[in-house]
């Protein structure tokens, strides 16, 4: 099953992120340099385990760049490498900055951040994903935008989007309809918010790349969460919480690629040791509940 887990690079990229503990997590003094060799090191350790996917996005601090120092022209033939454009990283390496990320799905944010995403890759991803679409945002109905889409997919880049927010559903059934450029997606599904799990075969079924984020809801389905029934479950069976909530992600027909948001070695291991142990469905919550426990998480 590893060969399904990918590593993604939201929480390594930059100092600041939402994962319970981050801040414990990362080398102490989380300066550019601390970080790049995190990275590197995540990244060579996910490679030697058989890991052949690995996500990055423009708002990711320096993840692009991290990975693209990291790739050799003999890795790049064997793996596959997705990132996201749409949101520009602006806290300037500060943990505590007021503001991380700005959104921004304009045609004009596209065509600065392609550019910028070819420079620090080193070259073209595989997959190029709208990030972070909801319902409110203004892509789907963006006729030049989607012209230019479809022009990149015509080049040989799978486009795709990425979907966040309690009415995922409706944002990836929406893009379904339009039948192209997309024949990609990336998702949040976990045994707290499963609700776009239907839509999602949808797209598994008309072809599209399946990938899951955030499967262990940013620290929320591992032991920094601490009591939780959800971990109280997986104690009784023995059984590292992460490692069950990335085994119930990657045990879902439809899903292609499951992604660890693992910053250390110790929690790459266990993410790549998923565990299997029935539906989990006692553990579900209400979209609105889900998404909005997840807004109230502090960047740290």
């Amino acid at each position: 099953m590893t060969s399904r887990i990918g590593l993604g690079l939201a929480a390594l990229g930059r100092p600041g992120y939402i994962n319970l503990g981050h801040d414990e997590d990362l080398p102490p003094g989380r300066e550019v340099d601390d970080l790049r060799r995190r990275t590197h090191d995540l990244l060579e350790l996910a490679w030697q385990a058989g890991v052949r996917y690995f996500d990055a996005a423009r708002s990711y601090g320096l993840a692009e760049v991290f990975l693209g120092e990291w790739l050799t022209p003999e890795r790049r033939s064997q793996l596959t490498v997705g990132s996201k454009w749409g949101y520009t990283y602006v806290a300037d390496w500060r943990h505590d900055a007021d503001t991380h990320e700005v959104k921004d799905h304009s045609l004009a944010t596209f065509e600065r951040q392609w550019p910028e995403t070819l420079q620090a890759l080193g070259g073209q991803p595989d997959f190029y994903l709208v990030h972070s679409l909801t319902s409110d945002s203004p892509a789907l109905d963006d006729a030049k935008l989607l012209d230019r889409l479809r022009e990149l997919a015509d080049s040989g880049v799978r486009v795709g989007l990425s979907t966040s927010g309690p009415q995922q559903a409706e944002t990836l059934r929406k893009a379904l309809a339009l039948e192209t450029p997309f024949t990609a997606v990336q998702s949040t599904w976990n045994v707290l918010e499963p609700s776009a799990g239907e839509a999602l075969s949808e797209a598994h079924d008309a072809g599209w790349f399946v990938v899951v984020k955030e499967a262990v809801a940013n620290g929320r389905l591992t032991a920094k969460a601490g009591e939780t029934p959800f971990n109280t479950f997986a104690a009784q069976h023995g059984v590292p919480p992460d490692s069950l909530a990335i085994g119930a992600a990657a045990a879902q027909p439809w899903a292609d690629v499951v992604l660890s948001g693992a910053t250390t070695a110790e929690q790459l291991t266990s993410n790549l040791a998923p565990v299997v142990q029935g539906p989990l469905t006692e553990f579900v919550q209400k979209p609105y509940e889900y998404w909005s426990e997840r807004s109230a998480l502090p960047w740290i």
